[in-house]
This record gives structure tokens, C-alpha cells and sequence, in this order.
């Protein structure tokens, strides 16, 4: 007889959790950096608003078409090996970004970076729905998320004073070293459940008796996983909606500080501090509503698919407040509007994250994690290069904010029409073992 959830166990799980959201927040400084520094390069190497928006998205287009390729491969190797070589990659490509010499080699690097990257979400997916209980899978989930949401925090203010009063190079140069520093810390901790020595019999039992995702190779050949999943309409709902938040989620991030130099008329610094304030209430909302508050609701026993896709619907309703911001040139108020924007995005990912672990057959996490991260990045690519082009034609972020609103508006009927119950899909029919991968991995 397993522990029952009120009975206290080891926190091994935690820690493992602690260690995936400091992941995401390194990796996160390596994404941002190119938007802090934005206006340096755009001095130095006579870079349009156009040209930039093709920097920003550089990084996205590599991360959004591996991401099926990496979930497979993620599938086949596991967590431990890819998580292994993406944080050593992240290192390596700030490091050439450091020392690029124009917009190709900037551009070259981002491309690396997104390389590098591709598998990390999915990976983190995995992770957490090996080490969680279900119960405790929102919070979880909501860990690493909101920790994209906390490096704008300090992440923004780190990179505007090395790239101010350094150069822009020392801002991929910090980032750089904070890459290698996690890689290390990644290597001699993590290790998947069944094989971390320091994981306690009482804790697994937990985790496993109460809902964990299985450890173990794909049901099915990869060829057929994916085929079976890209027939699912709930997997399409799934992406599709997700790719909504997407959009708007990239659009801050690689133009928030640049809105508010170019509209709101701040220095590097100024914008720096502004832009952490959304950021900060992005990631309290992402950790009280989408994590704990859907933990909590579902252990008293509400409907989990009613609180899931509640949380999920309401956070991007709360979204279109980005309309506000189409209607000031306060940078106050337009503040306000972004903060209850970005706070309604950040309560709806942990839900998006953590359906790819409820929803996917055995074997199957980290192929319905690369399939929603596929579109949710291809918008992440398509969101700087739009947003760029329109304020390049109109000097104005306004039209920009309302595209972004009518992209929401499309995810949440996805949602609400195609998602349907969260509920693991069937396991899809033999396509025979996967012996080209060397047959199947001991299940636990």
C-alpha cells in the first residue's frame, strides 16, 4: 500500500521540480537577451525595425521545426541524455552571439540557440509527468512555466545593466556562463525516477500509485505514434489554442521593451523596469491560479476538466486586455493593461503544459509536447516578423495589439470546441516494436 497523499513522504520531487524551473529560467535569459539588447545593435549595425523582427524570430523558427523531430527523439532517449546536451548547446550559442560581427552571425547563433533548445519544453513536460502525481501536476507544471514568466523579472534588469554599461556582447556573455553553470548542475542531479538512487521507496511508490506518467519507450513505432496523434482532433485542439498564447506570449517577449522605448519614449534602463512589472504579476498569477489554485480545486473534488479548462479559457479572456493598451500613451496605464494581459496568459500555461502528460497515451508525452510546441513557436516566429512589419509601416504598436487580440479570440474556440475531455487518449494500434531504437525500455 502506497503512501495516500496525506501521509508525508520524502520531497525528492521538489527538488527535481526546482531543478527544471531553474533550467527554464536560464534558457529564458538566453532568449530575452537579443530583445534587451535590441536597440544597441540597432546602432551598431544600421538594423530597421523590419530586420529586427527577423533577428527575434531567428531563434523560433529552428525551435518550432524540430520540436516534433525532438519529441520523438526525446521519447526514444530520455530526459537525462537530451536535457544532457541542450543545456551544454544553450552555453555554446550565447557564446557565439557574443561574438558575432553583424546580422548574420546574430542570426546564424539564434538559429543554434534554437537548435539547442527545441527539446527543452517537451523534456520538462516529460519530467514533471514522471516525477508528479496528478494531483500535484498543475503546480508542478506551473514551476518551470513561471519561471519563463520570473526571468523577465530579473532577467530583463541583469541583461539592460551588462548591455548598458558593459556592451551588448557582455549581456550574451553573462548568459553564456549562467548556460555552462546549469549544464553541470543538470548533469550530476537529474535522473528519471526508476533510476535516481536517491529517490526513496515510499516517495516512488507516491508518485506512481497516484498518477505519475509511466517511464517507458513508445507503444507504437515513432512513424506510427505520430501519424495516430496527428489524427486526433483533441491533440489538434490542443495546439491550435495553444499557438494563440503563443502568438501573444512571443509578441511581449521579444517586443515589450522595444513598445515601450519606441511609444512610451524610455531609455534602455527605464524600459527595463517597466517591462519587469507585467512580468513579476505574470508569474505570481501563473503559480496562485494556474498552479496551486487548480491543484487545490481538483483534490475537493471539482470536475478536473471543468477546472482545467476554466482556468485555460479565463486566462485567455483575460488576455484581450491587450486591447487596452491600444487606447494610451500613458505608460502607466498602458502597464496596467499589459500586467492583466500577460497575468490571464500566465494562469492558462501551466494548463496548456501539463495537458501533454494527461492527454497522451504511454510513450507518447514527448510527441504531443513537440506537436502543440511546434505551433505554439511557429507563432513564436511569426509574432516578432508581423509585429516588426506593422511598426515599421505605421510607427505604431496599435494595429499590432489588435492582431494579437483576434489570434486569442481564435484559440479559445479552439479549446472550447475541439479539446474536449482531459483524458488519455487510447494507446494507438501496433505498428510493432520499435526495434530500429533497440527495442523497448524496462517499464517501472
Amino acid at each position: 500500500m502506497s503512501p495516500t497523499p496525506s501521509t508525508p513522504v520524502a520531497r525528492l520531487r521538489w527538488r527535481i521540480g526546482g531543478l527544471i524551473g531553474a533550467g527554464v529560467l536560464i534558457n529564458y535569459f538566453d532568449r530575452i537577451s537579443l530583445s534587451v539588447a535590441g536597440p544597441q545593435l540597432q546602432q551598431a549595425f544600421g538594423l530597421t525595425p523590419a530586420d529586427l523582427g527577423l533577428l527575434f524570430s531567428a531563434f523560433f523558427w529552428s525551435y518550432a521545426l524540430l520540436q516534433v523531430p525532438a519529441g520523438l527523439v526525446l521519447d526514444r532517449f530520455g530526459v537525462t541524455r537530451v536535457g544532457r546536451w541542450g543545456a551544454f548547446l544553450w552555453g555554446l550559442a550565447s557564446t557565439i552571439t557574443a561574438f558575432a560581427g553583424g546580422f548574420a552571425g546574430i542570426f546564424a547563433a539564434r538559429m543554434l540557440l534554437g537548435i539547442a533548445e527545441a527539446p527543452s519544453f517537451p523534456a520538462n513536460a516529460k519530467a514533471t509527468g514522471m516525477w508528479f502525481p496528478r494531483g500535484e501536476r498543475a503546480m508542478s507544471t506551473a514551476l518551470f512555466d513561471a519561471a519563463a514568466k520570473f526571468s523577465n523579472v530579473i532577467g530583463v534588469p541583469l541583461v539592460a545593466l551588462a548591455v548598458v554599461h558593459l556592451g551588448w556582447r557582455w549581456g550574451f556573455g553573462i548568459v553564456a556562463a549562467l548556460s555552462f553553470a546549469y549544464f553541470i548542475a543538470f548533469y550530476f542531479i537529474y535522473r528519471d525516477p526508476s533510476q535516481h538512487a536517491g529517490l526513496s521507496r515510499a516517495e516512488h511508490a507516491y508518485i506512481v500509485d497516484n498518477g505519475a506518467t509511466p517511464e517507458g519507450q513508445l507503444a507504437a513505432s515513432p512513424a506510427g505514434m505520430l501519424g495516430y496523434l496527428l489524427k486526433s482532433r483533441k491533440v489538434w485542439g490542443l495546439s491550435i489554442g495553444f499557438a494563440a498564447y503563443g502568438y501573444c506570449f512571443y509578441l511581449f517577449l521579444t517586443w515589450l521593451p522595444g513598445y515601450l522605448v519606441q511609444t512610451m519614449h524610455m531609455s534602455i534602463l527605464q524600459s527595463a523596469g517597466y517591462a519587469a512589472i507585467p512580468w513579476l504579476c505574470a508569474t505570481v498569477a501563473d503559480l496562485v491560479v494556474g498552479g496551486w489554485l487548480i491543484d487545490r480545486l481538483i483534490a475537493r473534488g471539482w470536475d478536473e476538466t471543468r477546472v482545467r479548462k476554466g482556468v485555460l479559457l479565463c486566462g485567455m479572456a483575460a488576455g484581450l486586455a491587450v486591447f487596452g493598451a491600444t487606447t494610451t500613451t500613458d505608460p502607466v496605464v498602458a502597464i496596467t493593461w499589459i500586467s492583466i494581459a500577460l497575468s490571464g496568459l500566465a494562469a492558462a500555461a501551466p494548463v496548456g503544459w501539463s495537458l501533454p502528460s494527461l492527454i497522451a497515451p504511454k510513450g507518447g508525452v514527448g510527441t504531443v509536447g513537440g506537436i502543440m510546441n511546434f505551433f505554439n513557436n511557429l507563432m513564436g516566429a511569426v509574432a516578432p516578423i508581423v509585429t516588426g512589419y506593422i511598426v515599421g509601416s505605421t510607427q505604431s504598436f496599435t494595429n499590432a495589439f489588435i492582431v494579437a487580440g483576434v489570434v486569442l479570440l481564435v484559440g479559445m474556440a479552439s479549446f472550447v470546441f475541439m479539446l474536449g475531455r482531459i483524458e488519455p487518449l487510447p494507446e494507438p494500434p501496433d505498428h510493432g516494436r520499435p526495434d530500429g531504437f533497440g527495442g523497448r525500455v524496462r517499464p517501472v
